[in-house]
């Protein structure tokens, strides 16, 4: 039998407030089959929820076939990025196909202050929002279905849009 031991976390008050978390979410034996349209929708949809009741915007995320990634910002020193991924990967396992399931934990980095620059920031949601290229699933990151942004009462909020960040500098200032 293989022990599997949890992945070492920080102290909670790195996950409250304003901070921002990279967080990838992989299926147990990186599974793939269990991504469509419909599966899409309702994981924006609980993502709006979370956002919303934990007082995060997620500027971006990218599902993969096998694996998610979510950039989660606190917009308030209420915020709770724990709480917000404990309901999102609960909402995420009641939405997946009978079969499939996420791996135990969550894997997360919590961002330093120099990352949390906006120059820098914007270059971490490019590399996210990039996978789906670099994996060869598309030409072009912006031809990918299965990635966008949230930010509660913002819902035309699109990372493939013309001055998309300007925009969600806006918009997440206003949610906070």
């Amino acid at each position: 039998m293989i022990r599997r031991e949890r992945l070492p976390r920080l102290d909670a008050e790195f996950y409250r407030g304003q901070a921002i978390v990279h967080w990838t979410m992989a299926m147990e034996n990186r599974a793939t089959g269990w991504l469509d349209a419909r599966f899409h929708a309702g994981l924006r949809e609980a993502l709006v929820h979370v956002c919303a009741r934990y007082g995060l915007a997620c500027p971006v995320y990218c599902m993969m076939p096998d694996h998610a990634h979510f950039l989660l910002a606190g917009l308030s020193e209420e915020s709770d990025q724990r709480g917000g991924v404990r309901m999102l990967r609960r909402e995420f396992g009641r939405l997946l196909p009978e079969g499939f399931s996420l791996q135990r934990q969550a894997h997360d980095h919590v961002l330093r202050e120099k990352e949390k620059e906006r120059g820098a920031f914007e270059n971490m949601a490019g590399y996210v929002l990039q996978n789906p290229e670099r994996a060869w699933l598309v030409d072009r990151w912006e031809e990918y279905q299965f990635s966008g942004s949230i930010v509660a009462g913002y819902p035309s909020l699109e990372p493939r849009r013309e001055k998309f960040w300007e925009s969600f500098w806006l918009a997440a200032s206003a949610a906070g």
